[in-house]
């Protein structure tokens, strides 16, 4: 996926952090939320869980640990805390800005002399 294309994650506040994953789009995720039987491998993307210890939806995002499922959710099962944070998450779609600088930066300063 290129970083100027619009993705979709579900951002979820817990208790005593702040939870993200990562969908597909917004109509997969409606369309699971109307019939469950639709397999999580067809709306998540990237089968992980996001931690952004309390920063909100804008944060560092780290791998979620064990513990903290198991203390948010009380459980460490990776698809029960996805169908928590999918049933009880916001959604939110966003664009990351195009990156830009140098590519290889082995080549030194790009810089035109006379």
């Amino acid at each position: 996926m290129r970083a100027t294309e619009a993705s979709n994650k579900i951002f979820y506040k817990g208790k005593t952090d702040d939870f993200i994953v990562f969908v597909n789009d917004a109509a997969s995720l409606k369309n699971w939320k109307n019939d469950s039987s639709i397999p999580l491998s067809e709306v998540v993307n990237g089968w992980k869980i996001f931690v952004t210890h309390n920063r909100g939806s804008q944060g560092v995002l780290d791998g979620a640990s064990k513990a903290s499922l198991e203390n948010e959710f009380g459980t460490a099962n990776d698809e029960d805390c996805v169908r928590k944070i999918l049933e009880g998450g916001d959604l939110q779609g966003y664009t990351q800005r195009e990156r830009g600088g140098n590519t290889n930066i082995r080549n030194g300063p790009q810089v035109m002399l006379p």
